[in-house]
């Protein structure tokens, strides 16, 4: 493009160069491209005056500094860690910023080569050997994995087995997968927070399509009895999916070593802060079902040259390709939240990882100590190690103890009428003592 040119810098025409574009294709206006319906149409004006940029920022700025200046104690599936200055700005590089879908492997060596190492560093973790590097999250990895199981099952089924523990939004995301579906979701009990192995083993027949625990729960239990539950789904033909994250898998059972056929999570745990929305989700299965794996896949092969070279493969099963036939239609960029990802797990290493893991087994332990130490409150209430987070007994109304926290600049989670609960993930060790002097005050 030459000459002067008005409007956004992505799109630079003139009005000239509109006019001409449009007599080219025999159209008058812009709007005739489009047929949009009267009654959805807007003509009003959006109210919305021009600011500087130095005005939107302190607009921008006095908005978010309303927000509650909170220490938060929240887990149960939304986990901060620190992330390293270095992620951000290696990060922020503009090739990383402003690259899409890397469908040309020619200008996207550098990239492909960061996810393919991210799936690497999963399939290390898991024991399996394959995973993909683009889903939304935890629950839409597991609404995959239902709909592969459905596809993959050989005998006749439709009932797929939860824990009653498993979180809202993940059973909601879940349903919503296999609505339209032959395939039904079902909760199964659990005993402590562990799976009930006698219970599920009464609801467990040849009509299982897939059987779904996690590890460590989200009440940050770890679950005892894997292998059972593994063995349960291998009896009947299940495909047995599991739920974790990266930096627990760094100190739990690999899930190969339990009978794992598919595992998810959510993987940003590492690479970015506790976002409550935007998240990476981990999916990694055997390579037996390679061909039905959802999402993206990168490849290591050789250019011309004898090269290792790197590349999206098996795109067939996408939507932009097969349409109606295809095996899944997610289609999300997750590529900049893998990127990160990995780079965080580069930063802290093989050592590293597993120190970050048990510091989130021994800060929980020696809090759910001192909390049971305090007159009017127990814990852990269930008598097993936990990952992270804990929950808590109160004597106390639970809700007026979380609303009496949040006024001393503190936010738990409400479990039950007399249970909270508790994570020290993200938590500075600076903020521990003041929580516990807080907590004491509320359940005197």
């Amino acid at each position: 493009m030459h000459g002067s040119h008005s409007g956004s810098p992505y799109a630079p025409h003139t009005a000239d160069e509109r006019s001409a574009m449009l007599e080219a294709i025999g159209v008058e206006s812009v709007e005739e491209l489009f047929d949009v319906p009267p009654e959805v149409g807007f003509e009003d004006s959006y109210g919305i005056d021009a600011r500087t940029e130095r005005e939107t920022r302190r607009l921008v700025r006095s908005i978010l500094s309303r927000n509650d200046d909170l220490t938060e104690l929240l887990g149960r599936g939304h986990y901060g860690y620190y992330v390293p200055s270095v992620v951000d700005h290696l990060a922020d590089r503009s090739e990383f910023l402003t690259s899409y879908t890397q469908y040309q492997p020619e200008v996207s060596q550098g990239f492909l080569q960061a996810l393919f190492e991210y799936q690497s560093l999963l399939v290390e973790l898991t024991g399996l050997e394959v995973a993909n590097c683009s889903m939304y999250d935890a629950a839409t990895a597991l609404g995959e994995a239902a709909t592969l199981a459905d596809r993959v099952r050989d005998a006749t089924g439709h009932r797929v087995l939860v824990p009653d523990l498993l979180l809202e939004g993940r059973r909601s995301t879940l349903e919503n997968y296999v609505a339209g579906t032959d395939l039904v979701v079902e909760a199964y009990p659990t005993d402590d927070a562990n799976v009930d192995v006698g219970g599920l083993d009464e609801l467990v027949d040849d009509d299982i399509v897939m059987l779904y625990a996690e590890n460590p729960t989200v009440r940050g239990t770890i679950e005892e009895r894997l292998e059972a539950v593994g063995d349960l789904a291998e009896e009947t033909d299940a495909l047995f999916v599991l739920g974790t994250d990266p930096v627990a898998l760094s100190l739990l059972q690999r899930p190969a070593d339990v009978g794992a056929d598919v595992v998810v999570g959510d993987a940003s745990v590492l690479g970015l802060p506790t976002s409550y929305g935007m998240g990476l989700g981990l999916f990694a299965t055997s390579e037996e079902y390679l061909r039905q794996v959802p999402g993206r896949l990168v490849g290591a092969s050789e250019d011309a040259t004898g090269r290792r070279a790197y590349t999206l493969t098996l795109q067939t099963r996408e939507q932009h390709i097969r349409r109606e036939r295809a095996t899944s239609n997610i289609c999300t960029n997750q590529a900049w939240v893998a990127l990160r990802t990995a780079m965080h797990a580069a930063v802290l290493g093989p050592e590293g990882l597993v120190d970050l893991a048990k510091r989130g087994v021994t800060r929980a332990e020696r809090l759910a100590t001192r909390v049971d130490d305090l007159a009017g409150a127990s814990a852990p209430v269930h008598d097993r190690r936990h990952v992270r987070e804990f929950v808590a007994r109160v004597d106390q109304p639970a809700r007026a103890v979380a609303a009496d926290l949040e006024e001393r600049g503190f936010a738990v989670h409400v479990v039950d009428d007399h249970e909270i609960q508790l994570c020290v993930a993200g938590v500075a060790d600076d903020r521990i003592d003041p929580f516990v002097d807080a907590l004491e005050e509320v359940i005197r």
